[in-house]
């Protein structure tokens, strides 16, 4: 035997609410896995030291530059105080490297939820955003919208005996 449900207009429109409702605590859900998710920029600190081999520029236009080989990487250094230098470095091999004595003085700060970097030379001040720092990729924006993606520098290493 068959059991026929007879759906009014009234249990309808109360079945409907109930699912506007369900729809809004679902809504409600989602947005807050997706905020409690977004990346915390006190955390990107641990990953800015090290050898970065610039990968590619994003201008504001959406036009972008990619860099195939590099001549140059950067160095950054940090102490326990936030405070350090970034400096320009040639690559040799087996873990050599040729550079002047040339340093950009560096402070890092959290400011209103982002991570800054602000360099410091004998002829200008200028600050970069810290938009994301894994263990491989550091990108980094300034102030005229320019985004600078970095990958880890691996160093060439040759088995000569």
């Amino acid at each position: 035997m068959i059991n026929f449900t007879v759906i009014t207009k009234q249990s309808f429109s109360g079945f409907l609410s109930k699912l506007k409702i369900s729809k809004n605590i679902l809504c409600i859900v989602i947005l807050f896995s997706l905020f409690s998710c977004s990346k915390n920029s006190e955390s990107y600190i641990q990953h800015l030291e090290g050898y970065w081999e610039i990968v590619e520029v994003t201008f504001p236009d959406g036009n972008k530059k990619e860099y195939k080989f590099n001549e140059t990487i950067d160095y950054i250094s940090l102490n326990d105080s936030l405070e350090g230098y970034r400096k320009k470095l040639k690559p040799g091999f087996n873990d050599t490297y040729f550079t002047s004595d040339d340093a950009e003085s560096l402070e890092v700060k959290i400011e209103n939820g982002s991570l800054n970097i602000y360099y410091s030379t004998a002829y200008a001040n200028w600050r970069e955003t810290v938009l994301e720092a894994t263990p491989n990729n550091l990108r980094v924006i300034n102030k005229d919208n320019i985004v600078y993606l970095y990958k880890r520098y691996t160093s060439i290493k040759l088995d000569i005996e």
